[in-house]
């Protein structure tokens, strides 16, 4: 089924999806980073929000 567009929230929490403008949204704010930032860390770590948290030192 496709995605509900209706439903802002992040599907898996466990993973960022950088393609989904909600999602970043939702990630810069939750780490207080840039898009940048965010885009920079997914690119060096991967998507794992423990990874990435960890690698801004958010975690």
């Amino acid at each position: 089924m496709a995605d509900d567009l209706g439903n802002r929230g992040v599907q898996d929490r466990s993973r960022i999806n950088i393609n989904e403008s909600h999602e970043v949204r939702y990630w810069t704010q939750r780490f207080g980073v840039t898009e940048e930032d965010l885009r920079k860390a997914v690119a060096e770590v991967g998507v794992s929000v423990d990874q990435i948290a960890e690698h801004l030192g958010k975690k």
